[in-house]
């Protein structure tokens, strides 16, 4: 796949997934207002900051997408990494609003005030909601799983954030409505539970973009597929001095390498080149590969 092709289908996923966000939002805000339903309308404003992140995701990708030149001799593929440590943020905000509005919300029913029912049209949109925001998830997830995008991914697992707390505010206004006003309360409790799951999604998504920016190595099992794929050439051995960084979508890879010294430039060449068509199928075309061929002592 192309860079080019890489780059129209994160830009047509996302933009799918901004316009679904954008009706959402609107639709939620509706029906939280005139359903009298405040989980509800917290479940709008995790909408609304599932659409920012989408605005966000389609802004970087110009940039990420772009090659290498006089500035960035590297390419640009840390301003992916950059939007996902933003939306990483941003999804984290959304879950500490959402437990703070849940718990402020029970301790007002402990306090001993009654909370609004909630109407049957916040149910309905709530499931709407899951079911949208699942089929989302499910299509963005693959999308970003077959173009390497941690971007794309990271933005799957919003979609699925929303979908989860769509949830928690389904079983809320249902439990709500089927178990009447004095039940009123299973509204925030679930919301509290959804704002627990979503902020260990934005935890690990910050974990790995802030890793990612500190210019972390990649991970001991693909490092070892670079050290096989090295190896799987008959005239090369000992493979030293790796150094590895991942830079967005695609990586750095720094190896050393010996061959036979009576072996001419050419044969080493075409050795090199072996390895380094192996090693971008895997870590993605962009790849940037740095060898160096030394005779065997």
């Amino acid at each position: 796949m192309t860079s080019e092709e890489r780059n129209k289908r994160v830009y047509r996923i996302t933009l799918l997934g901004s316009v679904v966000n954008l009706l959402l939002v609107a639709g939620k805000f509706v029906a939280g207002v005139a359903g009298n339903s405040a989980a509800m309308i917290a479940d709008a404003a995790h909408s609304l900051s599932d659409f920012v992140s989408d605005l966000v995701v389609l802004a970087c990708q110009r940039v990420s997408g772009r090659p290498a030149d006089e500035d960035h001799d590297y390419g640009h593929g840390k301003y992916e990494t950059l939007a996902t440590a933003f939306i990483g943020a941003l999804l984290f905000l959304v879950g500490v609003g959402l437990l703070y509005n849940g718990g402020m919300a029970i301790y007002t029913a402990i306090q001993g005030h009654p909370l609004p029912s909630p109407e049957p049209i916040a149910l309905i949109a709530a499931i709407v909601s899951v079911a949208s925001k699942e089929w989302l998830y499910q299509i963005t997830v693959r999308t970003g799983r077959e173009v390497n995008s941690q971007t794309v991914i990271a933005n799957a697992w919003h979609h699925r954030s929303d979908a989860l707390s769509s949830i928690g505010t389904t079983v809320g206004i249902g439990g709500a409505l089927l178990l009447g006003p004095s039940w009123a309360v299973l509204d925030p409790l679930a919301a509290i539970l959804v704002s627990l799951l979503i902020l260990r999604v934005a935890f690990d998504m910050l974990r790995a973009s802030v890793e990612e920016l500190l210019e972390k190595s990649l991970t001991k099992e693909e490092e070892a597929f670079i050290i096989a794929t090295i190896l799987a050439e008959a005239e090369t051995s000992d493979p030293h001095s790796l150094r590895t960084r991942r830079i967005g979508h695609y990586c750095a890879i720094d190896v050393h390498f010996r061959v036979q010294g009576e072996m001419t430039v050419n044969e080493a060449h075409e050795i090199t080149l072996r390895i380094e068509r192996a090693l971008r199928e895997r870590f993605g075309q962009p790849t940037v590969i740095t060898t160096h061929v030394e005779p065997i002592r």
